[in-house]
């Protein structure tokens, strides 16, 4: 027997089976246990998300010989027919190839006509967003009002070239793209059902390198396999994609803390040796720069499993945040900066020796090194960098606003504290004034600096946000003009700079500082200095 394709091999043939998709397959579930059955729907999203597959595990649960239902036997003529391709009430049509309006009229010509074996007949139109115009025109009235015995599947990768008057004729369903660590479980199931040796640490990369597609991840797994003579391994994979080893970017960082610039020169030499890919590692290491940042930021969202946790605490207590973020600018400025550096050895060179020279020096290095030395003459033009590290600070701030309103209870600035906000909509609460809160309404001042926050759809997040916080329905109503008293934001900025000017004031009466500034003839370095509360 010929070898299939793991891709093939492993389509899902249930629901059950179905991985990453869980949001539409409870809605088909429901719909095909209630039987609350519509006429036409649309899957869109990315390639290999299994937009075809769910088509068919939907033809199969319509026509199931054990009856509708989401969980279709497998085993009846219907489900083995579509299951191998060939059940004949079951219409696949690549819409790339038949585009034009004749080749749609024909194809609609035969929806009339009774299903042959099975309840229904099911068109599934792929990549229905190539059809022309007129062929869209052409099946506006079916897909409308198609005969009872008639379900439309259509899936497209590209659903902003299909007309709104299909798109309404439609129950619409986004297929999201896969998470890594989803794919690499599922990976991990296959290979272990296969008896192929695998490492955790391989499939890894393979998901990562899928970029949410799982069909791109089988075929990786395939070529991965071949490529490692029946085993998946971590070396092995890496040298078939081409991946930086993480070892490499870990000692890139470590050199760099020491502050050994003919260290991050051995590891390019190394890098260059192996013939990588300086973009991948300017790539990978802003990645794990990322990492870094999120364990200092947020540090029970490290896995207890990850192989890197201890390397990653380490450099993340070792490493300022605010390094972190200008590093983190650096790799991706250089990488971008690779196509017009002399060679790509020459420009990744170049990024390393930039990271070494902008970190920072904390005010412990130079006391400790000035009284390590203390007969060293002053260096002229020393510049000290001293950092302090930034205290988290509450976004929104509980001081009451000044303004009167009509609801006197109401603190503004501690409300907006308490909305499940984000992004654009929680940006235009802090920076709005309350001026009336009934009952059913809420009277809002915005500055016309800011008129540019009112973008859709931020007051819908807002005017919903307030009506589930009240249990009561809000109608939202936003002015422009100047607020007569502080917003949250202005209150949060006021605020902010008095912190500021108070660590400033308290950096400059430091005792080390300024033995630091009297034996190295240093200077404060401003932008450096974060307050520490």
């Amino acid at each position: 027997m010929s070898y299939q394709v793991l891709a093939r091999k492993w389509r899902p043939r249930n629901f059950s089976t179905l991985v990453g998709q869980e949001h539409v397959v409870r809605a088909l579930t429901h719909a095909l246990s209630q039987q609350r059955l519509h006429h036409a729907y649309l899957f869109t999203g990315t390639r290999g998300v299994g937009k075809t597959t769910l088509a068919r595990i939907l033809a199969k649960s319509l026509n199931c010989e054990t009856g509708i239902t989401p969980t279709p036997c497998g085993r009846c003529s219907a489900c083995l027919e579509i299951d191998a391709g060939r059940f004949v009430d079951l219409l696949e049509v690549d819409a790339a190839t038949n585009t034009r309006v004749d080749e749609m009229r024909q194809l609609l010509e035969n929806a009339v006509y009774a299903p042959t074996r099975g309840r229904f007949k099911v068109y599934v139109i792929d990549e229905v967003h190539m059809l022309s115009t007129s062929a869209f025109n052409a099946m506006l009235k079916t897909l409308e009002e198609p005969p009872e015995h008639v379900k439309f599947i259509l899936a497209t990768t590209d659903p902003q070239k299909i007309p709104v008057t299909v798109l309404s004729r439609c129950l619409q369903f986004n297929l999201k793209q896969m998470p890594a660590l989803a794919i690499s479980s599922h990976l991990a199931q296959i290979l272990q059902a296969e008896g192929i040796p695998f490492e955790a640490s391989a499939l890894a990369l393979l998901a990562r390198s899928a970029a949410g597609s799982m069909r791109d991840a089988l075929s990786l797994l395939d070529q991965a396999i071949a490529h490692g003579a029946g085993k998946v391994d971590e070396a092995q994979v890496r040298a078939m994609l081409g991946n930086v080893d993480q070892d490499y970017l870990f000692s890139i960082l470590e050199v760099l803390r020491e502050g050994d610039a003919s260290g991050l020169m051995q590891q390019a030499s190394l890098l260059a040796v192996r013939s990588l890919s300086f973009a991948g590692a300017l790539q990978e290491l802003a990645a794990l720069l990322t990492r870094i940042q999120i364990v200092q930021c947020a540090p029970t969202t490290l896995d207890e499993d990850d192989p890197d946790r201890l390397r990653l605490l380490a450099l993340a207590e070792q490493l300022s945040p605010e390094y972190v973020q200008l590093a983190y600018q650096i790799v991706n400025v250089g990488r971008a900066e690779l196509a017009l550096a002399p060679d790509e050895y020459a420009g990744f060179v170049m990024t390393l020796l930039r990271l070494h020279v902008f970190r920072p020096r904390s005010v412990s290095d130079v006391v400790a090194a000035a009284r390590a030395n203390p007969s060293a003459p002053p260096r002229p033009a020393v510049s000290a960098s001293l950092s302090v590290r930034e205290r988290p600070e509450t976004d929104v701030p509980r001081t009451p606003p000044q303004s009167a309103v009509s609801h006197a209870a109401t603190d503004w600035h501690a409300l907006v504290g308490e909305l499940p906000l984000s992004g654009l909509a929680r940006e235009l609460a802090l920076n709005c004034e309350l001026r009336e809160l009934g009952e059913g309404h809420c009277l809002l001042r915005l500055s016309n600096s800011a008129a540019h926050l009112q973008m859709k759809p931020s007051p819908e997040k807002l005017q919903q946000a307030l009506s589930n916080h009240f249990a009561r329905p809000i109608v939202l109503k936003i002015e422009l003009g100047a607020p007569s008293a502080e917003t949250p934001a202005a209150t949060a900025g006021r605020q902010r700079q008095e912190r500021q000017e108070s660590a400033e004031l308290a950096i400059e009466k430091d005792f080390f500082v300024r033995d630091a500034i009297a034996t190295l003839d240093a200077t404060i370095v401003d932008s450096s200095i974060k307050p520490i509360d």
